[in-house]
């Protein structure tokens, strides 16, 4: 979420519902134009509960989607990073391809991957390189019993990286789905036009003003706040970035020069494939 974009609807919306209030009270009566203060007050109290629980309800929803999504891309990372120790032990003959290919798989994720995200696109595509990793395992007949265990730990970590990938994928086009959201933007309409009636042209301006405007505020920072939970990965405030692959990418560097591995990638620094 963009902050100052943020900070301008909030600023709006209260501006544009203060202005409706006062417009209104120009004409309206003392007293407001309810007879009954209290039997109103009581309905507005039912409206702005059922609201409030279901906001609440939706908020809680979405930030265990935008925890899930943050989880997801740590432990995608920390596979990452536990596969390139456990190709060590691998035959020889693929040890070399793949651990170059998983520099790859991350480069893919940070440059090609993370964008799409961000841009609202759930890419549900393969990451080729999950694709190349897997082929290349499979030229390889592990004979010691050192080769064999870690050709089984392989096997348990891709299916981890798989799974992980697929938590930090989910929320990528939103999970609150458009009947709710309406729901949310209905009831928030409701509460702004029932205010409206409260209008009173014996109570001074700045306290009808102070009373709308509060409430739209709250209103519309908490929908903003709604949104930013939805879609995680955006630019701005709030929005997740590839950071534990990143992170990821500097270890696997510094372990190629570890093992003695300073042969070019496949890759280029996007993670697109440059040889066959």
């Amino acid at each position: 979420m963009n902050l100052v974009w943020a900070l301008l609807v909030i600023v709006a919306a209260a501006g544009v519902a203060v202005g409706v209030l006062l417009f209104v009270r120009r004409g309206a009566p003392e007293g407001s134009y309810f007879n009954d203060g209290d039997r109103a007050a009581g309905v507005f109290g039912v409206l702005a509960t059922g609201f409030a629980v279901l906001l609440g309800f939706v908020v809680f929803l979405a930030f265990e989607s935008y925890d899930g999504a943050r989880s997801g891309a740590e432990s995608e990372a920390l596979v990452v990073a536990q596969q390139f120790e456990t190709a060590q032990f691998l035959p020889e003959g693929v040890r070399r391809r793949l651990s170059d290919e998983l520099v790859c798989y991350a480069r893919h994720v940070v440059s090609r991957e993370w964008p799409q995200m961000e841009q609202g696109n759930r890419t549900d595509a393969i990451n080729p390189w999950g694709v190349a990793l897997f082929r290349t395992l499979k030229t390889t007949e592990p004979r010691a019993s050192s080769e064999q265990s870690a050709y089984d730990k392989w096997l348990d970590q891709t299916s981890a990286r798989e799974e992980a990938r697929n938590d930090r994928l989910h929320p990528a086009e939103g999970i609150i789905p458009t009947p709710l959201w309406l729901v949310l933007f209905l009831s928030a309409a409701l509460i702004f036009g029932f205010m409206i009636f409260f209008a009173d042209s014996g109570e001074r301006a700045i306290v009808q003003g102070v009373l709308i405007g509060t409430v739209t505020v709250v209103i519309v920072a908490m929908l903003l706040l709604l949104r930013s939970l939805d879609t995680p990965f955006h630019e701005g405030v709030g929005g997740l970035k590839p950071t534990a692959m990143e992170r990821t990418l500097g270890v696997l560097e510094e372990e190629r020069e570890i093992v003695g591995d300073d042969s070019p990638l496949p890759c280029d620094e996007e993670g697109s494939a440059t040889r066959s």
